[in-house]
């Protein structure tokens, strides 16, 4: 993913910590919250606890090939952060990508279907 479309600052992912609007799934936790900006940002935690460097990578490129094999199905203008739980490393990735569009509609991020 390009930079201009990821969070990076510490402040971001606090701010969406605190504000923003959350659901959870034993795969992974999704914090959204509109931007101004017309387009999507994402940003990707994995916990230490998770495991050492390679477990955390392989979660964290995980979860941003669910994003961006769903980008298109997402409504334009959140901010968007996937916390990686102890299943991300795991589960198969079908699973993963069904637990974050059940995640996504239960915040209304998902498109309206004609």
């Amino acid at each position: 993913m390009k930079r201009a479309v990821t969070l990076k600052e510490n402040y971001e992912f606090r701010r969406m910590y605190q504000r923003g609007a959350s659901a959870v799934d034993r795969c992974m936790v999704l914090y959204c919250r509109k931007n101004k900006l017309g387009r999507n940002r994402f940003g990707f935690t994995v916990s230490v606890k998770l495991g050492n460097a390679v477990t955390r990578n392989r979660a964290r490129r995980r979860l941003r090939e669910v994003c961006r094999l769903n980008a298109d199905r997402l409504a334009v203008g959140y901010d968007i952060v996937l916390v990686a739980r102890g299943r991300t490393v795991t589960a198969p990735f079908g699973e993963l990508t069904a637990a974050y569009l059940r995640l996504a509609k239960k915040l209304s991020l998902l498109k309206e279907e004609p």
